[in-house]
C-alpha cells in the first residue's frame, strides 16, 4: 500500500477520486519502486477561479485573459466556471458546468483569486459566498449586483447608464483586463478548432464568404433584411466569390429561401463543433454580433460586422475587419427591437465594397 505521503495531490493531473491520466495512459505511479518521481508530475500552487457564465459568444471572448492569468501565474491551477464549458480552452485545469453539484464543490474550495466577469445574479451572488484571498469583478450587495473593486465600476456603470455607455471609448477586452488589474496588449482569443475530420465540397480556388444571417432571437433589431442578403449572395457568386449560409436551427428555412433565390451554397445547421469547422472553411465571414463573430475572430479570419445597436468601441478585432452601421442615425441603442428598421440603412454594395477591400 502506498502511504499518502507519497502522493502528489498537488499535480496537475491529479484527480483524487479518479485514476489520473498519466496512471491510466502509462500505469506510472507519483513515485516508482526506487523512489524516482513520475515524470509527468506538474506541480500546481494555488487556485484561481474565472466565472464568465455567459453565452458561447461572450465565453470565447473572455478567453484572451487567460494569457496573461498563466503569464503571472503559471503554477496556479485555473477553474473556469460556465454554462458553455465547450468553448473553454483545454489549458484551464478544472471546467465546470453551473449546476448544483459543481456550486456544492466550488463552496468547499478555498481560492487565492476569483475574477468575477459578470453581472449575472447568480454570479454574482456565488461570488459573494465562495472562499477566496483576493475577489474582483462583480458581487451581490443588498440583493443586486456591486463592483467587487474599484476598476469594476467603469464597466458597471456602462451597463446601468445608456448615456455613459454611447460615450466608452474602451473595449469589451479593455474592461475585464481592466477588473483584473491587468492592461489589455492585443491578447487573442483562444478557440481550438475541432478535431473532428468533417469534409466540405467547396471549390479549391475560390474565396469563401461565409454569410451569417442570423443575430438570435432576443434581438431581432440587429437582423439584415432577407433581401439584402439575397442580393449580397448573387453580386458576390456574378464576381467569383463562393457565399456559403451560415445559422443555426433558427435561420434553417430563412438560409433555404436564400439559397434558392440567390445561388449562395447552404449546407445545413450543425452542433457547435462542426459549425466551427464550417466557419473556419471561409476567407471572411459576414455577420452581426453573435456567436459567429466570436467564432470568426478565434479562427483570425476576415471579418465585415454588421452594428446598429451596440457601442463599436466594445468590439476588438485585431485588424481583421471592418464594422459597418446604418447610413442614418439610429436610436434603438440596446433595444431588443428596433421601430425604424436601422439595419437596412447598410447597403448592399456598401457591403460588397468592403468585402473586396478586406479580401485584396
Amino acid at each position: 500500500m502506498k502511504a499518502l505521503k507519497d502522493i502528489k495531490t498537488d499535480c496537475k493531473y491529479f484527480r483524487g477520486d479518479i485514476p489520473c491520466t498519466p496512471h491510466k495512459k502509462y500505469g506510472v505511479h507519483c513515485y516508482d519502486r526506487s523512489k524516482k518521481l513520475c515524470k509527468y508530475y506538474e506541480p500546481r500552487k494555488g487556485k484561481i477561479l474565472i466565472i464568465k457564465l455567459g453565452a458561447i459568444g461572450d465565453v470565447i471572448r473572455t478567453t484572451p485573459i487567460l494569457h496573461r492569468i498563466k503569464k503571472i501565474k503559471p503554477e496556479a491551477e485555473i477553474w473556469w466556471l460556465t454554462y458553455s464549458p465547450e468553448v473553454v480552452p483545454s489549458t484551464v485545469d478544472y471546467v465546470l458546468q453551473f449546476n448544483l453539484q459543481n456550486i456544492l464543490f466550488l463552496q468547499s474550495v478555498n481560492f487565492d483569486i476569483i475574477y468575477n466577469f459578470d453581472k449575472d445574479k447568480e454570479a454574482c451572488s456565488l461570488t459573494q459566498q465562495l472562499k477566496s484571498k483576493i475577489k474582483k469583478g462583480y458581487t451581490l450587495k443588498n440583493g443586486k449586483c456591486s463592483p467587487i473593486n474599484e476598476a469594476a465600476v467603469h464597466k458597471f456603470l456602462t451597463g446601468i447608464f445608456d448615456d455613459y455607455n454611447k460615450v466608452n471609448k474602451k473595449s469589451y477586452l479593455e474592461e475585464i483586463f481592466e477588473i483584473a488589474g491587468f492592461k489589455f496588449n492585443g491578447e487573442k482569443y483562444i478557440l481550438e478548432k475541432p478535431f473532428n475530420n468533417y469534409h466540405w465540397n467547396l471549390p479549391k480556388n475560390k474565396k469563401i464568404i461565409g454569410l451569417n444571417t442570423g443575430c438570435g432571437g432576443r434581438w431581432t433589431s440587429r437582423l439584415w433584411p432577407e433581401e439584402n442578403w439575397i442580393a449580397l449572395a448573387k453580386k458576390l457568386n456574378s464576381s467569383g466569390y463562393m457565399p456559403i449560409l451560415l445559422g443555426g436551427e433558427q435561420e434553417h428555412q430563412k438560409n433555404l429561401r436564400i439559397a434558392n433565390k440567390s445561388g449562395a451554397k447552404y449546407f445545413g445547421h450543425f452542433p457547435l463543433k462542426q459549425f466551427i469547422s464550417e466557419v473556419d472553411q471561409c476567407d471572411l465571414v459576414v455577420t452581426a454580433v453573435t456567436m459567429a463573430l466570436h467564432i470568426a475572430i478565434g479562427l483570425e479570419k476576415k471579418i465585415v460586422l454588421f452594428n446598429n445597436i451596440f457601442n463599436k468601441y466594445e468590439f476588438e478585432l485585431y485588424g481583421l475587419g471592418e464594422i459597418l452601421e446604418p447610413e442614418i442615425e439610429c436610436d434603438c441603442f440596446f433595444s431588443p427591437t428596433c421601430e425604424k428598421n436601422c439595419m437596412q440603412y447598410i447597403r448592399v454594395d456598401t457591403v460588397f465594397k468592403t468585402i473586396k477591400k478586406l479580401l485584396n
